[in-house]
């Protein structure tokens, strides 16, 4: 069966989401209070709808408490955000992800229920900055405040070794999870796999260690 989702806010961050879903196949409802951004996607998600998620009776009449997953999309007015999440909670809605402006505004939205809350700006931020300040770092995954996924591309000092001899785990507390090469992935590699230059390593760790290890072997 498919899933069904709601998405309510239909700015940059919300309309991407429901073109995401709906491209795979989902079943999405758009809904906005802006009627040119719900024609927009009148032909882009399986129903778009006028509606000020703030009123009660519009989510209920809606069928809101049936969807699998809603994805509050609001974009400055924290105010809407906040009492929208709050009757999605209130109506039974089992799984909600909303977008947060400010960490005082996740503050809220995780007291009063939420169970997943993103900073799109903030993390793609984070991303970018991490990418662009180091020449092996392609790609970054914030997990926690403290851990995360890095895609690191294995340097001149790492070539030809293997990844017990690097005893990457012990001496860096870092893990590596999965190996790049060309159009092959190693998933979970052995100790005794070795590694390329030009590798792409999927690296899982703390931050620090993270950072520790770059310094190390990397550069």
């Amino acid at each position: 069966m498919k899933k069904e989702f709601a998405v309510i806010g239909l700015g940059r961050f919300g309309g991407s989401i429901c073109r995401a879903l709906a491209e795979e196949g989902m079943e999405v409802l758009a809904i906005d209070m802006d009627e040119d951004r719900v024609n927009e996607f009148a032909m882009i998600a399986s129903h778009a709808v006028v509606g000020d998620t703030t009123d009660e009776n519009v989510l209920k009449s809606l069928g809101i408490r049936n969807f699998d997953h809603v994805i509050v999309a609001i974009g400055d007015d924290i105010q809407a955000s906040i009492l929208t999440t709050l009757m999605l909670k209130e109506l039974g809605v089992n799984n909600i992800t909303v977008k947060a402006q400010n960490d005082y505004h996740e503050k809220v939205l995780r007291k009063i229920g939420a169970d997943h809350v993103v900073h799109p700006e903030r993390d793609m931020g984070r991303r970018i900055a991490y990418n662009i300040s180091s020449n092996n770092v392609l790609d970054y995954l914030e997990l926690s405040d403290e851990h995360s996924i890095v895609e690191i591309v294995a340097s001149e000092k790492m070539d030809g070794r293997t990844i017990i001899d690097m005893d990457v785990r012990a001496r860096y507390g870092i893990n590596i999870v999965a190996i790049k090469r060309g159009n092959e992935i190693i998933v979970s590699p052995q100790a005794n796999d070795l590694i390329k230059r030009g590798d792409i390593l999927i690296v899982i760790g703390a931050d620090t260690d993270i950072n520790r290890f770059e310094k190390k072997v990397l550069q």
